[in-house]
């Protein structure tokens, strides 16, 4: 059975003192249910923090970003190595705002797919398309060629107990969402391509949906056959609210 997996992208957000409080919230209502992983992903900075003020907490911890090179003259980057020394056991990768603010290319993500993997890391691979292309019609072609840059690289064999996040950029931060059927439409087509290389693989993989995924419209959109869970942005900044959609997370497993 696929894991259901919650991942709170707090991005650019926080202090230390916003951090406990948030993470106090987190963990007085945080439940350790079996199969549903619950993940935050804090600024690289506050990592070592976050770890240390989860405790024993049920809740893992990963990065937004990381180097694909392992060492060197990288100013202000994280290696792989570095994530390792700190207790990262996620990394969030291809994020469309490294994509589209940074310049991340499709080979680029490839090579820190590759390279998480190989440092035991779980990548957590984040593919999706403009408003313009998915007007255009081009949605599954986008998607399609992102996530086929990852199998070209590390092969179908490397996106074993790997994760996956469609995130529609055009519904990132704009409080617009892909409706269940649109979102499930590419969840599926993403499943299918992975299929089409290894069945086994594609039925065991996570597929997360990224789209301004709340309190709100979880259940709807977990309910999903093909949707394992969440990457949450905004909602994930408020304890209430985040314990709210993972609650739905592990409603939809029974």
């Amino acid at each position: 059975m696929r894991k259901t997996i919650v991942a709170g992208n707090w991005k650019m957000n926080g202090t230390s003192e916003s951090i406990r409080d948030l993470l106090a919230g987190l963990t007085a209502g945080a439940k350790d249910s079996a199969g549903v992983i619950t993940l935050v992903c804090p600024p690289a900075v506050y990592i070592s923090q976050v770890k240390q003020w989860l405790g024993s907490a049920p809740i893992s911890v990963g990065a937004q970003n990381v180097c694909e090179q392992p060492k060197g003259a990288f100013t202000g980057e994280n290696s792989l190595a570095m994530l390792q020394d700190l207790g990262c056991e996620y990394v969030i990768l291809g994020h469309s705002e490294r994509r589209s603010l940074f310049g991340e290319t499709d080979l680029l993500v490839a090579e820190k797919f590759a390279a998480a993997k190989e440092a035991g890391i779980v990548p957590v691979l984040c593919v999706g398309e403009t408003l313009g292309q998915r007007e255009a019609g081009q949605t599954i072609e986008v998607v399609g060629a992102q996530v086929a840059a990852v199998i070209d690289r590390v092969g179908i064999n490397g996106l074993s107990d790997a994760v996956i996040a469609y995130e529609p950029v055009w519904a990132i931060g704009t409080g617009l969402t892909a409706t269940p059927e649109q979102a499930q439409e590419v969840h599926a087509a993403i499943r299918k391509q992975l299929a089409q290389n290894d069945e086994v693989i594609a039925e065991q993989l996570s597929i997360l949906y990224g789209g301004s995924m709340n309190a709100g419209n979880a259940a709807e959109l977990l309910a999903q056959t093909d949707i394992d869970g969440g990457l949450i942005g905004g909602a994930s900044l408020k304890a209430d609210e985040f314990l709210t959609i993972c609650a739905a997370a592990a409603d939809s497993r029974k």
